[in-house]
């Protein structure tokens, strides 16, 4: 049986906001996993990427944003812009050296503008089912015209017991920081891990992210059966080895 894992640590914002994370020290690169849209870090993939750097002895940095998992704050009052700020907080105050950004859905799309924040830190880039620009072509006319009268989209989902919830605020912040129009600057190698049955990201945005980017050094890996989560044995395997292979040859 494994040991109970501790409490999480916590870093304080600039408005004195907490922000949960779990920090664990060792070899770098630090590997930093970026969850999706209502999830956070400890979901089945962040922790057996991070079980995977212990062994290793890799440095690895996982967090929530805030008002998500353990970190102070109202999920509502978050926005694309805002939880990639929390990001950038916890990437300056804890770490050093080069950094591996692993991010799932929302995530992902966080992860590239990371790397746009921070080019100098990031030596590579893993998506697993990212999800760049999901507030232009994840929403229909009649979403957008719900959010500009209610401010605000519930529906359910499969992926927990409260409802999914979009504000104008968060889709407004994702209209503004979209990226798939124009070539995205990112020079590091990165790895998209894509499902081709994900009913909730179309795995051509996969192929699209990969055009986009100005990285010579993309490669987009298509799993014909895989889902949105890539959460099986499987899928997990294949995370960890593209994240191993992306230390190696550093």
């Amino acid at each position: 049986m494994n040991a109970p894992e501790s409490s999480p640590q916590f870093l304080a914002r600039a408005d004195g906001l907490r922000l949960a994370y779990r920090h664990r020290p060792g070899q770098g690169p630090t590997i930093l996993f970026l969850p999706g849209y209502m999830s956070d870090m400890e979901g089945g993939k962040a922790i057996a990427l991070d079980a995977w750097a212990a062994e290793q002895g890799r440095a690895m940095l996982r967090l929530d944003y805030a008002g998500c998992g353990a970190s102070e704050g109202r999920f509502e009052d978050g926005t694309l812009a805002s939880w990639r700020d929390d990001a950038l907080a916890l990437i300056d105050g804890l770490t050093q050296g080069p950094l591996l950004l692993v991010g799932s859905s929302m995530g992902g799309w966080l992860a590239l503008l990371i790397a746009l924040a921070r080019p100098d830190r990031i030596m590579g880039l893993v998506g697993i089912a990212a999800a760049p620009d999901f507030t232009q072509w994840g929403f229909t006319d009649a979403d957008k015209a719900l959010l500009a009268t209610e401010g605000r989209i519930e529906e359910p989902t499969p992926y927990g017991d409260h409802p999914y919830v979009t504000t104008l605020g968060f889709w407004q912040s994702g209209q503004a920081h979209r990226l798939l129009d124009d070539a995205i600057a990112i020079d590091c190698p990165v790895r998209l891990l894509q499902g081709q049955c994900d009913t909730d990201v179309p795995w051509e945005i996969a192929l699209r992210t990969a055009d986009r980017l100005r990285s010579s050094d993309v490669q987009t890996l298509l799993i014909k059966d895989g889902d949105h989560r890539l959460s099986r044995d499987g899928d997990i395997a294949l995370l960890i080895r593209t994240v191993a292979a992306l230390l190696d040859n550093r």
